[in-house]
């Protein structure tokens, strides 16, 4: 599946920056995040893509229903097998779903829009790169570890990047 393809940097750049954390780094509040850690952005994306996969077996997606585990944000060893395994898992038949959406803080009715699981997986891997950036504005605050010079930065940046050099 060319997704799972275009998946493997971005699930790479992450398993990565989150090894060479530290444990203490990786639960550490960062003052340039608002005092959120590293660890919630890596869990804010593990489970965006948890939600993606129960919904491909139920037929619909519910990203606003996903668990919010604090273990996932607080052990990094976890966040990388749960990383790892959701990429394992990525190639499957595409098939159509229901995205469930609330947009309003004073309803509990959902939009139900039309979508299908590849269309989710291009979803969620912009989500993850959008997560990154921030994650390396942390990173960068609380650690000397080296980044790819792409961590964070959507494809269509960098190849934009590139034309403009030439």
């Amino acid at each position: 599946m060319q997704l799972q393809k275009a998946a493997h940097p971005i699930f790479v750049q992450l398993i990565d920056s989150v090894k060479q954390l530290s444990d203490d780094q990786y639960c550490q509040p960062c003052s340039s995040l608002s005092g959120n850690r590293v660890g919630q952005h890596v869990r804010h994306i593990i489970e965006l893509f948890q939600s993606l996969e129960k919904g491909y077996s139920v037929g619909h997606v519910n990203y606003e229903r996903r668990n919010r585990d604090p273990e996932i944000e607080m052990n990094r060893e976890l966040a990388c097998e749960l990383l790892k395994a959701i990429f394992e898992r990525l190639e499957r038949e595409n098939k159509d779903l229901v995205l469930m959406a609330n947009f309003n803080e004073h309803s509990d009715q959902y939009l139900e829009i039309g979508t299908n699981y590849y269309r989710e997986i291009a979803y969620n891997l912009e989500h993850a790169i959008h997560h990154m950036a921030l994650m390396r504005v942390g990173i960068t605050e609380i650690s000397n570890i080296r980044l790819s010079k792409n961590f964070g930065m959507a494809v269509s940046t960098i190849k934009h990047q590139k034309k403009c050099a030439q």
